[in-house]
């Protein structure tokens, strides 16, 4: 079977909104957000690159996976930084590399266009993900993450 990795196009929109519905719901377990809103998501990120890029994986031709880049900029580096935000493969397809391809494909990008660095996170009880990450080089950060509602 053939894999092909590259930035989502509007053709893709409906496909995306499916993978984004199975991570979401399926994978994370909350709520199912409207149809319109993650249309809305995918369509703000290639209508305005600066704000970030997503990446699709086909296998000859249905997308079976995506990873999603949001850019913030560096004060400290004085550069442009990505987030990792969303890093989903089709369940029928984990284990045959296609997280890998996708999490090279971002970190690729990221080194091509002189950001930074690229910065992740993941659920504690994630650990098939923990694993990838760290077969990719990746390591946990020092820093600590606060969030707010």
């Amino acid at each position: 079977m053939s894999l092909n990795i590259r930035p989502a196009r509007h053709e893709d929109i409906p496909q995306v909104v499916e993978l984004m519905f199975q991570y979401i719901v399926d994978f994370y377990k909350r709520p199912r957000p409207s149809e319109e809103s993650l249309q809305g998501l995918v369509t703000r990120l290639l209508e305005n690159p600066a704000s970030g890029i997503q990446f699709v994986a086909e296998q000859d031709g249905p997308l079976i996976g995506f990873a999603t880049l949001y850019f913030t900029f560096s004060t400290l580096q004085v550069k442009k930084a990505a987030i990792l935000n969303d890093l989903f493969v089709l369940p029928s397809v984990r284990g045959q590399k296609v997280g890998e391809q996708l999490f090279q494909t971002c970190l690729s990008y990221i080194r091509e266009y002189d950001f930074a660095y690229m910065t992740w996170e993941t659920a504690k009880d994630n650990l098939a993900a923990q694993s990838l990450y760290e077969k990719m080089g990746g390591q946990r950060s020092n820093w600590l993450q606060y969030e707010i509602s």
